[in-house]
């Protein structure tokens, strides 16, 4: 009887505006948090192409200090000054070789032999940009890893190769070259072999891992204590215009893509923040539009609802059949949402590989979570205001 009752007197056209409404919120939501799981990885991972929030900072080389011979390096009482920033929350320098570094490829007996003098810096390990799993160095270890920057090989690759005929060379191949280094400092000379372990987007320098360059400066020029001329600098918020006036104010510079990078990072966050924020005010006006419609159909139904409460139905009962109606509606919502970011999902996720080849897509966890989140949310506060009403038709049928 209950449920021939809610049949007879349900407005499908209220309901069907709800299932519409809250499916645009729920897909809204879902996908807004689906495409940030899937995206940010992009931008904040290991290898990724752009190291939000993240920026190498220097001083300014001008005509004066090239003059007066005084070296661009950052005193700790400058790196102190930087770090209290508040828009700063971490700060790390590159540590300079203060030894001489030449580097050889091939072999006399092959008759092919190539030698070039370079330069190693060194920074710490959470500011790299690059898979760490091999980024590590002991003192009994007969190899040191390198990285180097990915430009320096497409240099090679697109202008220096190609110009002479040379055949390029993948980032591969290079990885399985072994390369022989001379050190030499003050106190001493050593011969070891490096290998290259992976190519850096970001850092534009060659590096070595942060105890190798320790030992080697303690080991080599004991006497001389090495002054970064650069900070990689971690901040807060990249948009902040308080960056740009401590720059100026202080004759600071960053490298050319590292403000720009820092910036289109946080104007993806605030999109996906507002994406979000209207999801959920949509999925809120759909709540709000199945509670009107639940009340207008227990409002019409009042007397016949204080029949059943007269004859002997309790009130659980009486509101039994509206608590399955909105669990079915919402359920049928999330379900529906759920295919619908799987559908968007299927066709930006191809789009990333393209951009990023070695793009590994993210678990869907955390749109399902969110989804259930909503849903029982939103089922629980349906819940309550179905109660709250048929108790209150309840009492005055008690008076």
């Amino acid at each position: 009887m209950l449920y021939r009752l809610l049949s007879r007197h349900l407005n499908a056209g209220q309901l069907a505006g709800f299932v519409l409404a809250n499916l645009c919120g729920m897909t809204i939501v879902l996908a807004a948090v689906q495409f940030a799981t899937d995206i940010i990885p992009m931008f904040t991972g290991s290898d990724s192409f752009m190291k939000p929030g993240q920026m190498v900072m220097a001083k300014h080389v001008s005509t004066v200090r090239t003059l007066t011979g005084k070296a661009p390096t950052f005193t700790q009482k400058e790196i102190a000054d930087v770090r209290h920033q508040p828009f700063v929350s971490d700060v790390g320098t590159f540590t300079p070789s203060l030894f001489s570094v030449v580097a050889t490829l091939g072999s006399q007996k092959l008759g092919v032999e190539f030698s070039t003098e370079m330069f190693f810096e060194a920074v710490p390990d959470a500011f790299m940009d690059v898979d760490t799993s091999r980024w590590h160095w002991k003192e009994e270890d007969e190899e040191v890893p390198i990285v180097l920057p990915r430009n320096y090989l497409n240099l090679y690759n697109f202008g220096f190769a190609s110009s002479q005929g040379l055949p390029a060379l993948s980032e591969s191949l290079v990885s399985m070259v072994k390369i022989r280094f001379i050190l030499r400092g003050s106190a001493g000379r050593k011969e070891l072999t490096g290998r290259v372990v992976a190519f850096s987007k970001k850092l534009n320098t060659i590096l070595v891992p942060q105890a190798f360059m320790d030992e080697m400066n303690t080991t080599l020029s004991p006497e001389r204590k090495p002054e970064p001329s650069r900070l990689i600098v971690t901040v807060s918020t990249p948009a902040d215009e308080r960056i740009a006036e401590y720059l100026s104010n202080h004759s600071y510079e960053t490298e050319a893509d590292d403000a720009e990078a820092a910036r289109t990072a946080h104007l993806l966050r605030i999109i996906i923040s507002i994406v979000l924020v209207v999801g959920l005010i949509i999925s809120a006006l759909a709540f709000y539009v199945l509670l009107l419609s639940i009340f207008l159909l227990l409002q019409k139904n009042t007397e016949k609802i204080d029949t059943l409460l007269l004859i002997g139905y309790s009130p659980q009962a009486v509101a039994r059949p509206y608590h399955l109606l909105t669990i079915s509606l919402n359920t049928l919502v999330l379900i529906l949402s759920v295919i619908i970011v799987l559908l968007l999902r299927g066709y930006y996720l191809p789009l990333f590989g393209q951009l990023y080849p070695s793009y590994s897509a993210a678990s869907l966890s955390p749109a399902l979570l969110t989804g259930v989140a909503l849903y029982l949310l939103v089922t629980l506060l349906n819940y309550v205001a179905i109660r709250r009403k048929v108790m209150s038709v309840w009492h005055l049928h008690e008076h």
